[in-house]
C-alpha cells in the first residue's frame, strides 16, 4: 500500500494548511512535478478544470466570443511598449535566453499574461469598424516565479487559465463587456462549483497594472483568508494607444479603439477544495465531479457475485442512460470498508451500496458524501437519483453561504479590527478613499482591501484608520 493509499492524517481545523495538500494529494487531482513550483494535474483535476472549460465556453459563445490561441513566448520587445504595465510583472517573469548553446538577441518571457502579444496582434487584424467588436478568449498556460509560497493550485509557477480579451468601439460598450464577463463568473463559479462570492472593484493600489479599473470577485476560505476568484478589467485606451488599436469609423476617421481584459484559473478548484472539504477529504459539488455516482457491489463469494452484479450493471446502465457519470468499484482483495473511505476521500457525491440483502428487498442503499447521510431507494425509484444530486448542489452551496455570513463582520473601530484581523475574516470597514490608509492597514495588519462592493459607498462614517469621512465601506481580508 502507497503513502498515497493512505487516509487524511490531520483534521481541517487543526492544521488548514496540511489538510489541503493531503486532499489534493492523497484525492489524486494533482501532484508535484520535478521542478519546483510547478504541478502535474492528474486525471480527476484536469476533468474539474474541462468541465468548468465547458461551461464557460458556452457562456462566452452566447456573449459572441469565440476561442483562440496565442504562443507561450513574448519578445521583450513587446513588453516594453507599455512600460507601467510590464513592470508589475518583471520580478516574476522568466526568461528564455538561448537557444541550444546560442545566446539570442531579444530575450524572450514565457507569458506572465497575453495583452502585450495580443495588441500587437490585434492592431494587424482590425482596420475599420466593421472588424468590431472583436472578442476572442485564451486557454493558456501563465508563468510566474513563484519559487517561495507555492501551493497546488493557489499559486504555482506555471497555471492554468483562461484570459479575454475584447475590442470595441465605444467606452460603454467595453463597460458593459467587463460587467457581463463578471456576471458570467459569478454565476459559473455559484452555480458549478457551490462557492459563494462577492463582486465589486479593486482598490486603485490593487487594481490591474495598466488597468483604468479592474472587477473582482472574492470569496473567503474556511481558514478565515480571502481568495480572488477571478477579475474583469476595463483597459480603456490605455493599451490600444501604445499598441496602435485603431479603427476608421463610418466617416473613414480613424480612433482609438476601447478594450476589456478578464481571466480565472485553476483556482478555482483549490478554492472548490477548501470550501467543501472535511476531514475525510475530498467533497465535491455534483455538477463538477469527474464520477457523480459510484456503485459498490458487496458480496461474500461467487454465488453472491453472480447474484448482484447483474444488478449492478443494470442500475449502471439506466444511470448512465440518465447521462450521470458512474463508475462501478469491482476491484478485488478490497473490503467494502476500503472502498467507502477511498471514494469518500476522492469526494464522489453519491455511493451507491448494493448486496444480496438489498436484492431481496429490491432496494438500494444511497449514501450522500457531503453529509454522510444514507437513504433507501427501490429499485423503482433510481430515477430520483437526479433530485437528490440536484438537492445536494443546493444545500453546498447554501451551506457554503452560510459559512461565508459567518466569516464577515462589520467593524468602525481600528483597534478592534487589529485584534480580530488574527483569527481571519472578511470586514467590510469605512474608508476614506485615501492611499496613505489603506497602506498603512495593510503594513500594521496585513490585510489588504480585498474588494469594494457594488452599493457600497457610504458617507456617513468616519474612517477606520483617520478622522476623515468615509467614502465606501470595502472588504478588508488577509488573502492568499
Amino acid at each position: 500500500m502507497s503513502k498515497e493509499d493512505v487516509g487524511i492524517t490531520v483534521s481541517k481545523n487543526d492544521d488548514f494548511s496540511e489538510w489541503y495538500t493531503q486532499v489534493v494529494l492523497k484525492a489524486k487531482l494533482a501532484d508535484y512535478a520535478p521542478v519546483k513550483g510547478l504541478i502535474v494535474l492528474r486525471p480527476d483535476g484536469f476533468s474539474i478544470w474541462e468541465s468548468l472549460q465547458r461551461t464557460f465556453d458556452a457562456k462566452f459563445a452566447k456573449n459572441g466570443i469565440r476561442n483562440g490561441f496565442l504562443p507561450v513566448l513574448i519578445p521583450e520587445s513587446l513588453l516594453g511598449k507599455e512600460q507601467k504595465h510590464f513592470a508589475g510583472f518583471n520580478p516574476e517573469v522568466f526568461w528564455v535566453t538561448h537557444s541550444g548553446t546560442n545566446e539570442i538577441g531579444d530575450r524572450l518571457a514565457l507569458r506572465p499574461t497575453s495583452e502585450t502579444l495580443a495588441y500587437t496582434l490585434y492592431s494587424k487584424w482590425i482596420q475599420s469598424w466593421r472588424d468590431l467588436p472583436l472578442k476572442i478568449n485564451f486557454w493558456n498556460t501563465a508563468l510566474r516565479a513563484e519559487i517561495k509560497a507555492t501551493k497546488p493550485f493557489l499559486r504555482t509557477s506555471e497555471f492554468l487559465w483562461q484570459e479575454g480579451h475584447t475590442v470595441h468601439i465605444t467606452q460603454e460598450e467595453a463597460e458593459k463587456e467587463v460587467m457581463k464577463i463578471l456576471e458570467i463568473y459569478k454565476n459559473t463559479v455559484e452555480e458549478e462549483l457551490a462557492i459563494p462570492v462577492t463582486t465589486g472593484k479593486k482598490s486603485e493600489k490593487e487594481k490591474f497594472v495598466g488597468a483604468v479599473y479592474t472587477t473582482t470577485m472574492e470569496s473567503i476560505m474556511p481558514d478565515g483568508k480571502a481568495l480572488q476568484m477571478g477579475t474583469s478589467h476595463f483597459l480603456g485606451q490605455n493599451f490600444s494607444k501604445p499598441f496602435e488599436v485603431k479603427f476608421a469609423d463610418k466617416d473613414n476617421v480613424e480612433h482609438f479603439a476601447w478594450q476589456t481584459s478578464w481571466g480565472v484559473s485553476w483556482r478555482l478548484i483549490g478554492a472548490m477544495i477548501m470550501t467543501h472539504g472535511d476531514d475525510q477529504g475530498l467533497v465535491l459539488p455534483p455538477k463538477v465531479a469527474p464520477i457523480q455516482i459510484v456503485i459498490v457491489p458487496i458480496y461474500r463469494n461467487d454465488e453472491g457475485r453472480d447474484k448482484v452484479i447483474p444488478k449492478v450493471e443494470e442500475i449502471q446502465n439506466k444511470l448512465t442512460e440518465m447521462n450521470f457519470r458512474v463508475h462501478v468499484d469491482d476491484r478485488t482483495g478490497m473490503s467494502p470498508g476500503y472502498k467507502f473511505n477511498d471514494w469518500e476521500m476522492k469526494g464522489v457525491p453519491i455511493r451507491i451500496e448494493l448486496g444480496p440483502k438489498d436484492i431481496e428487498k429490491e432496494s438500494i442503499v444511497v449514501a450522500k458524501r457531503y453529509n454522510s447521510e444514507k437513504i433507501n431507494l427501490g429499485f423503482s425509484e433510481i430515477g430520483k437519483i437526479s433530485e437528490i444530486l440536484d438537492q445536494i448542489q443546493g444545500l453546498m452551496l447554501e451551506k457554503a453561504r452560510e459559512e461565508s455570513k459567518k466569516n464577515t463582520k462589520e467593524i468602525s473601530d481600528y483597534s478592534e479590527f487589529k485584534s480580530k484581523i488574527e483569527d481571519g475574516g472578511f470586514f467590510k470597514a469605512p474608508w476614506c478613499g485615501e492611499l496613505k490608509c489603506e497602506e498603512k492597514v495593510k503594513e500594521e495588519t496585513g490585510a489588504d482591501i480585498r474588494v469594494i462592493p457594488f452599493g457600497s459607498e457610504d458617507t456617513s462614517k468616519k474612517c477606520i484608520c483617520c478622522p476623515e469621512q468615509s467614502t465606501c465601506v470595502p472588504i478588508f481580508a488577509r488573502g492568499y
